[in-house]
């Protein structure tokens, strides 16, 4: 057995329940480890593959370039979304960043961090910090958004220029406290999911009425007539700091734009509406076709005593959304009177279903 991967423990404490959640954690614990050994040894070596096939290039830079280009096409034909050309250069800079990782006695004596780890510390360019971020974080055992905050404030160069560090060290542990909670962060991770070949949908983690009501607006847009076809359902975007989820994507083809829409539990915020906007931004980057119009944006609201919607669109997009967008979307009084048919149907059904029990 690898020394990266602990074997599951027992012991009798007196307490059958208490013990077989320990065994029921610790067999979580070892399998999480098996996988992200796997998973990290895959991508460090796809990485230097793509290393050592660079190096036959005369321009090496364009040669790798066009390598990625075509393994990504072809990888993604046979194998899915998780070898995009931003992934495939990402295991590429892992491999250039920890060329000893596997070869030497301290690459295998130190617990290996998970790939969401790594590829938060590709982002730190300075050597010695980077060093010191990897150690820290795998002897402090930080969590990957520990990790990530810690890059973002600048944490290693203000400890080496405080002359009293315990202060800094204090605010850091209180500031990351709720990230280090979550023990089961790892199983919730959509990297290990899609590494494994299952799907990255995260359904399970929405509520019963969420779901619901997705599920029948989607029918709802579909059934109205006006260009829509379906693309995805809690579409995952990454990014180098971050994974995100958008509730719903259509393409209109008849406005030839594609149509984003997210839902929130609670009353719309600034906030809600600014992400929607990073939403556009991203996706108008990434999926974008030549000819296409700018993606447009509905942020839907589900509260208890009122449903609203709002439309977002990128500055200077209002004309062509005021001339043709409002032509062949559902009104904000639709979209809110199919929001509350869905939540009385379905609180109806969950009533019969209770009185059943």
């Amino acid at each position: 057995m690898d020394s990266n991967i602990s074997p599951v423990k027992y012991s009798n404490t007196g307490d059958i329940l208490q013990d077989v959640r320990n065994i029921i954690e610790g067999a979580r614990v070892s399998a999480y480890q098996a996988v992200n050994l796997t998973l990290v040894q895959r991508n460090w070596l796809i990485g230097r593959r793509i290393a050592e096939e660079e190096l036959r290039g005369g321009d090496r830079a364009q040669y790798g370039l066009k390598i990625i280009k075509t393994l990504s096409r072809e990888l993604t034909a046979e194998h899915g979304k998780g070898f995009t050309k931003t992934n495939l250069y990402s295991f590429y800079q892992f491999y250039k960043t920890f060329p000893e990782i596997f070869h030497t006695a301290c690459g295998k004596s130190q617990p290996l961090l998970s790939w969401s780890h790594y590829r938060t510390l590709l982002q730190v360019k300075d050597d010695k910090a980077r060093a010191w971020y990897t150690r820290e974080a795998a002897e402090q055992a930080w969590a990957v958004r520990t990790l990530q905050r810690n890059i973002d404030t600048q944490y290693y160069c203000r400890l080496i220029s405080s002359q009293n560090t315990a202060p800094v060290e204090q605010e850091m542990r209180k500031l990351t406290a709720s990230y280090q909670k979550d023990r089961l962060e790892y199983l919730k991770n959509p990297v290990i999911a899609e590494f494994l070949g299952l799907s990255s949908n995260i359904d399970t983690t929405e509520t019963q009425l969420e779901s619901a009501i997705l599920s029948n607006l989607q029918k709802f847009l579909l059934g109205i007539g006006k260009g829509y076809a379906f693309v995805a359902r809690q579409q995952l975007i990454h990014t180098e700091k971050q994974d995100y989820y958008i509730d719903l994507v259509f393409y209109n083809y008849i406005l030839k734009c594609f149509v984003l829409i997210d839902l929130k539990t609670g009353r719309i915020t600034h906030q809600d509406v600014g992400q929607m906007d990073m939403y556009i931004r991203m996706y108008d980057e990434l999926k974008r076709g030549e000819g296409d119009n700018p993606a447009l944006g509905i942020v839907l609201c589900s509260e208890t005593d009122e449903d609203i919607a709002r439309y977002s669109v990128m500055h200077g997009s209002e004309q062509l959304f005021a001339s043709r967008y409002k032509l062949y979307l559902p009104t904000e009084d639709e979209i809110r009177a199919e929001i509350e048919a869905q939540k009385a149907i379905f609180y109806l059904q969950q009533k019969e279903q209770n009185e059943q029990e």
